[in-house]
């Protein structure tokens, strides 16, 4: 929840420290959608050879779960105080990584890794409404917003290389074995009155809430079993997705606290902040998933191999959200999006080129590097716009709104790009492949033509910049 004018924001040391702890919270929630893309292999020997259907729901059954939950993680953190929920949904992801390393099955791990997403939506959102309340300045907000990202940006560095190592060292049920001590480090940095926030008022429709849970899920399995080829079940998802459409939005319009939150999408940019957040992570997420099975298949690299060769791109990740911040606090967060999309656009056409031309690794380190730099370049501004345009006392509701976005689109990321990936894995041309890695290219090129549409004249003019807020909303935020 955002403070408001009267609130004196805490010293800068405990605002240093609670930040650390912040944004190691999130750095923690994030590895967990990396960490486990490079034991893809070892996951399918360690359970009798699953197919790839299984391998995706190890995936989704996270950034499923995650997704849907920040709707309503958002508004809980608004209504109860974000950082009673961040530490809450802290130490249960801490607890459920011990449970997920001693997962007896692959479905087992899919309940398992179902969990840990509901408890990392928790982070999230609250996250971002404690950083706006630690940091009520915006110029100063965007700079602690382009950390908290550069703390997520070292969790996808992380990932792959620490997934990789630690799966050739013990096997995957060592990587979840690294969350307990930071989510202990993160619970130690964040205790204290310096990061706590007031309650709210709006109340909560659970229905809707579940309501829309079902409707994601149901359409990612709709996705997956198009992509196993098992029609019969899509086709019985593909209805059951659309009953659960028509009664979440009969909900919505019955409902006085709807999940979307009309006065956060009333905003200007916000609807297409979130049209981009989903299109970045479809990227980001389908790449992750397809080319570790590339690198595998096509080139014979162990899961440590394949963390190195992700670095390129996973290096930008860490370092280039810091730049992408200062630009944000001259330049508003508009430019930076558009150029992280470009760049997304241009690494998805490297990467089918490179793969139809045999997939040796020297062709695809372009579009490794222009998916690093699009995804870093991206998302630090997609969170400042979002936060910075949020109503009082809905930063929560708002951080939860983009996350959700995000992370559907990472879900139907790797719905879609598996959906190639299992009718041509990588086969003689790699070609099940190359579609994979063209498709996130046109998904980011159609929200880069959106978002660069001018807003319509009676909407308002979009908040430029973080210290160009109006009045009413610099007090407030």
């Amino acid at each position: 929840m955002t403070p408001t004018s009267s609130a004196a924001p805490p010293a800068a040391p405990a605002r240093a420290r609670a930040l650390t702890g912040i944004a190691l919270g999130y750095f923690m929630v994030l590895l967990d959608t990396t960490v486990l893309s490079v034991a893809e292999p070892d996951l399918a020997r360690s359970f009798g050879g699953a197919g790839v259907a299984g391998l995706q729901w190890t995936v989704t059954g996270y950034t499923l779960v995650f997704g849907a939950a920040l709707l309503t993680a958002g508004s809980v953190a608004d209504r109860y105080g974000a950082h009673r929920v961040f530490r809450a949904a802290v130490a249960a992801f801490g607890l459920g990584s011990l449970l997920s390393a001693l997962a007896p099955s692959l479905w087992a791990l899919v309940g398992l890794r179902a969990l840990l997403g509901l408890a990392a939506a928790g982070c999230v959102p609250a996250s971002m409404a404690m950083i706006a309340r630690l940091y009520p300045v915006p110029a100063e907000r965007a700079k602690a917003v382009a950390v908290w990202a550069a703390a997520s940006g070292a969790a996808l560095v992380a990932g792959p290389v620490a997934g990789g190592a630690l799966t050739d060292l013990a096997g995957w049920r060592a990587i979840f074995l690294i969350n307990a001590p930071l989510a202990a480090v993160a619970l130690a940095l964040t205790a204290g009155a310096a990061v706590r926030c007031p309650r709210g008022d709006r109340r909560i429709d659970w229905a809707a809430q579940i309501l829309a849970c079902a409707a994601v899920a149901l359409l990612t399995d709709t996705l997956i079993a198009l992509g196993a080829h098992s029609f019969v079940h899509a086709a019985w998802s593909a209805g059951a997705t659309a009953v659960a459409v028509c009664a979440f939005a009969v909900r919505e319009r019955q409902g006085h606290t709807p999940v979307l939150a009309p006065a956060v999408l009333r905003r200007p940019g916000v609807p297409g902040a979130l049209l981009a957040g989903a299109a970045v992570n479809f990227a980001m997420s389908g790449v992750l998933f397809v080319l570790p099975l590339l690198f595998q298949q096509a080139l014979g690299l162990t899961p440590g191999q394949i963390g190195a060769a992700l670095l390129p791109m996973t290096l930008p990740f860490a370092v280039n959200p810091l730049l992408t911040g200062r630009i944000v606090a001259r330049s508003g967060p508009r430019p930076p999006v558009l150029a992280g999309l470009g760049l997304l656009t241009a690494g998805g056409v490297a990467f089918g080129a490179a793969v139809w031309a045999g997939a040796s690794y020297p062709l695809l380190l372009t579009g490794l590097v222009a998916t690093g730099f699009g995804v870093s370049s991206a998302l630090p501004a997609l969170a400042t716009l979002v936060v910075t345009a949020a109503p009082e006392g809905a930063a929560g509701v708002a951080g939860g709104l983009l996350n959700a976005a995000r992370q559907c689109g990472a879900t139907i990321g790797v719905a879609v790009t598996g959906a190639f990936v299992t009718v041509g894995v990588p086969d003689q041309g790699h070609h099940g492949a190359a579609y994979a890695l063209i498709a996130p290219a046109v998904v980011c090129a159609a929200a880069a033509i959106a978002l660069a549409r001018p807003p319509s004249p009676s909407r308002g003019r979009p908040v430029a910049r973080p210290d160009e807020a109006p009045p009413e909303v610099r007090d407030r935020l």
